[in-house]
């Protein structure tokens, strides 16, 4: 069995998101607790689903919820804004649960709030993909300093780290 570096899902979901914020909290530098964007989305997390089995941990990865009967695992999110870094997040848990030999799993983004649901799946070059990106995760957390701020990114106004870039 081929093993992956212990890499958790915030992470690959910060990589697509914001490489600089991923930085940041590769250094426990987490200005998430004052957010009340993070607020409100651990509470829909908490509230939604809520007679489904919650958290499956494996290592540091740590899944909403698994439907063994269909094998689909569930990720909880407040919105699609960054619907890419949730797909690739939900990506990444099916190659780890495929490299722990827990083969024919598929996803499902649940976005309660709009009443919508997305399925995943591992294609072809997907795993090829994701090792690529671990291994550019692994670059981005051992350099130096943070990467640039992305200039003009919507995302930024919303960010609990905006107050760190750009003060």
């Amino acid at each position: 069995m081929k093993q992956l570096p212990s890499i958790t899902g915030t992470q690959i979901n910060y990589y697509f998101v914001c490489k600089r914020e991923l930085w940041f909290f590769s250094r426990d530098i987490q200005c998430e607790q004052e957010s009340d964007v993070v607020t409100l989305g651990r509470l829909l997390h908490e509230t939604s689903y809520s007679d489904k089995k919650k958290e499956f941990q494996f290592d540091r990865i740590k899944v909403d919820w698994i439907d063994l009967e269909k094998k689909v695992l569930h990720e909880v999110k407040k919105s699609n804004k960054a619907e890419d870094a949730h797909i690739w997040q939900i990506k990444y848990y099916l190659l780890y649960l495929k490299e722990l030999g827990l083969n024919g799993f598929t996803g499902e983004l649940n976005y309660p709030k709009l009443k919508k649901k997305t399925t995943v799946i591992l294609e072809k070059g997907d795993e090829e993909y994701l090792k690529k990106v671990i291994y550019e995760i692994q670059i981005i957390e051992s350099g130096e300093t943070p990467p640039p701020i992305e200039v003009g990114k919507k995302i930024c106004k919303s960010c609990s780290y905006f107050e760190l870039c750009y003060s």
